[in-house]
């Protein structure tokens, strides 16, 4: 049954004949940054529909949000509404029976299994947060280089090497602003980027999970290969390079391309004095299926001990309607909600990154849904890969190798 205003209003009406005094919801995150967005936009949209009951938004810092929920929670003292990180942190959350099982909310009807699953069991049996937002990966661009060269946005991969060719023959700019210093900036923007496109998505994401593909196959390890074709337009001094300053390389206009995240919207605009493009991930040929990965970043659950049950669930079931969508679709840009509901967004550069939801097929990072629990651990590892592929300094081959061999020291797909 799909999630309906109709439905959220019957429920906003009981709720707000329900109580006779004000129910206050204490809402636990470890995004600080949004505190303003939260006081100034959601919780006044929220408790204008909703009376009888309050918000209270209480962010701790990033670092510290993992540990300290754990303690909150074992000692009793966390708050009615837990903001979940996506994947294992959460699933341990649930499987300690902190996190209420929420499979059976009407509203989690108005969400994919792609969106969904980062706050499932294993065999997506049991969902325990409602999803809130996503992250997309691509590409961003200086509009005003591109028109100074007389560049067309690229769509298949040989286009875009040829309009590297072009940016850097012309010599103005470093055609593309990535570094290796950090690591996983090589894996986030440059694997993980790029990857979908060979592997086919979820097609290959859910065979790796099965066993029934290897990280020695060519779908696995061309995307290698493609990277170290990056090397040559990255610029001097790119492995001492670090996150921060390839951002900066980008945000002073020496850098015509950088390879992003969404997360990266609101600060470019902020900072950049030129105008800005978005394009997604080059596919292998005119034609080709497209695939973006829309990862699933954060969501919001239950405390299992809260003792306002129906409250908190009155209020899951509007972080799953259109109004909040809308309101934090722009209030954060670059931060993507996750419910089927369609939302304008308002950002020109964010709407260019979300259009591409429906070009082409989504996915999530290949290694954050099971790969990663054990020793070596495949996304620690991957980011080291990323690096050596772009160095040059191990094949796509041997890469693939090392990584395969990593995870069948500890994983064995049922």
């Amino acid at each position: 049954m799909k999630f309906t205003p109709i439905a959220l209003l019957a429920a906003t009406l009981l709720s707000s004949a329900a109580y006779a005094e004000d129910v206050t919801l204490t809402i636990e995150s470890w995004r600080n940054d949004d505190l303003k967005l939260w006081q100034e936009k959601i919780i006044p949209a929220f408790e204008a529909s909703n009376p009888g009951i309050k918000l209270k938004f209480t962010p701790m810092a990033p670092t510290e949000y993992n540990s300290a929920i754990n303690s909150k929670l074992g000692a009793g003292t966390a708050g009615d509404l837990i903001s979940c990180r996506p994947f294992d942190a959460s699933l341990a959350l649930y499987k300690a029976g902190y996190l209420e099982d929420l499979t059976s909310m009407e509203a989690m009807s108005n969400f994919s299994d792609v969106a969904k699953a980062a706050w499932q069991t294993d065999d997506a049996a049991h969902t325990f947060c409602v999803p809130m937002a996503s992250v997309i990966h691509g590409f961003i661009y200086n509009k005003d280089a591109f028109d100074e060269l007389g560049l067309a946005v690229p769509e298949t991969e040989e286009e875009f090497f040829a309009v590297l060719d072009k940016i850097k023959a012309d010599g103005t700019y470093i055609p593309m602003a990535m570094g290796t210093n950090d690591q996983w900036e090589a894996a986030t923007m440059g694997y993980q980027n790029i990857g979908p496109t060979y592997w086919k998505g979820e097609e290959g994401r859910l065979a790796l999970i099965k066993g029934t593909q290897k990280l020695t196959d060519p779908q696995w390890t061309e995307p290698y290969a493609v990277l170290h074709k990056w090397a040559p337009y990255l610029g001097d001094g790119y492995e001492a390079q670090t996150y921060p300053d390839s951002q900066n390389l980008f945000t002073l206009g020496r850098t015509a391309i950088y390879p992003a995240g969404s997360w990266e919207i609101a600060m470019f605009n902020e900072q950049a004095d030129f105008k800005m493009g978005a394009f997604k991930p080059p596919v292998k040929a005119k034609g080709d299926s497209c695939y973006i990965s829309d990862h699933v970043d954060i969501g919001i659950g239950m405390n299992a001990k809260t003792s306002n049950p129906e409250a908190a669930k009155t209020f899951l079931a509007w972080v799953a309607s259109p109004e909040f969508a809308e309101i934090f679709g722009n209030a954060l840009p670059g931060f993507f909600p996750l419910s089927s509901a369609p939302v304008k967004i308002s950002d020109p550069l964010a709407e260019e990154f979300v259009s591409w939801r429906g070009a082409c097929e989504t996915t999530i990072r290949s290694t954050y849904q099971i790969l990663s629990r054990g020793t070596p651990n495949l996304e620690n590892e991957t980011w080291g890969a990323s690096v050596a592929a772009i160095k040059g300094t191990s094949t796509p081959e041997e890469l693939g190798k090392k990584l395969q061999d990593g995870l069948d020291s500890w994983y064995k797909p049922q």
